[in-house]
């Protein structure tokens, strides 16, 4: 697997791959969500103990009432580019990223 790229102007670039949020971080604001191209998030509700109860599909679903409030969770890792947007606006810092030579093909 090939690790690093040359960008156009001839800078050496390498991507890094975002694999986890930090559910207890994460406030669920949404800016890595919209500027991500490829979907490689959602989403996700979360009740009092914790658990993720499921996407969150923007029809302000509660979950029965047990929604107290939302993260976002990795659920298509494998689209993502390696780009860092979202770890640009993430406001808490609360993204892991992986050079792409440490990722599992």
């Amino acid at each position: 697997m090939r690790s690093t790229f040359t960008t156009r102007d001839g800078s050496i670039w390498m991507p890094e791959y975002l694999t986890a949020i930090d559910a207890r971080t994460c406030i669920g604001c949404g800016r890595c969500f919209k500027v991500c191209s490829r979907e490689v998030m959602h989403l996700h509700g979360v009740d009092d103990a914790g658990e993720i109860l499921g996407a969150c599909d923007g029809e302000d679903d509660d979950f029965d009432g047990e929604l107290n409030r939302m993260i976002m969770v990795v659920d298509h890792a494998g689209r993502c580019i390696g780009c860092g947007a979202c770890a640009r606006v993430c406001p808490k810092n609360c993204q892991t990223h992986v050079a792409a030579d440490h990722v599992a093909a």
